[in-house]
């Protein structure tokens, strides 16, 4: 069994706090939501694949957690996490 390892810039995580009122390290916990929704996310960057990650991380909690795969550094890079808006929370329930 393979653990999942994360990563993320500290300044880019201050910010998101800032801006989105959502922490990176609470984002972490939408990986164990096993009812999550995975949505590509190609138009954001051409030098990687780019996905969200749409679930539960705590009651009544539904933020969108962007990010992509290091398979060099078996890695996944948190790039940003916000509160979905309705349109997204309706795909999830």
């Amino acid at each position: 069994m393979s653990v999942l390892r994360f990563g993320w810039s500290a300044a880019k995580a201050a910010q998101n706090l800032r801006k989105h009122h959502v922490s990176i390290d609470a984002a972490v916990t939408v990986f164990g939501d096993e009812q999550a929704r995975l949505i590509a996310d190609p138009d954001h960057s051409l030098e990687e694949n780019r996905f969200a990650l749409l679930g539960l991380n705590g009651p009544l909690r539904l933020p969108v957690v962007v990010h992509c795969y290091r398979a060099g550094d078996d890695l996944i890079r948190l790039i940003s996490a916000r509160r979905a808006i309705r349109a997204e929370a309706r795909q999830y329930g």
